[in-house]
């Protein structure tokens, strides 16, 4: 992403930030499931509380 913490205008900056994005390389596509990595809940037991 380019630098755009020096121009103030706010217009400008959504132009400076857009061509940018276009600019940059494409990401690669993922190679997992998104919450592959993510803690697992347990389920509980039937019939046991939540709380």
């Amino acid at each position: 992403m380019a630098d755009t913490s020096s121009i103030t205008d706010k217009i400008e900056r959504k132009k400076v930030k857009r061509a940018a994005r276009k600019a940059a390389a494409p990401k690669a596509p993922r190679t997992g499931a998104r919450g592959e990595n993510k803690a697992k809940v347990k389920k509980a037991a039937r019939g046991a509380a939540k709380r």
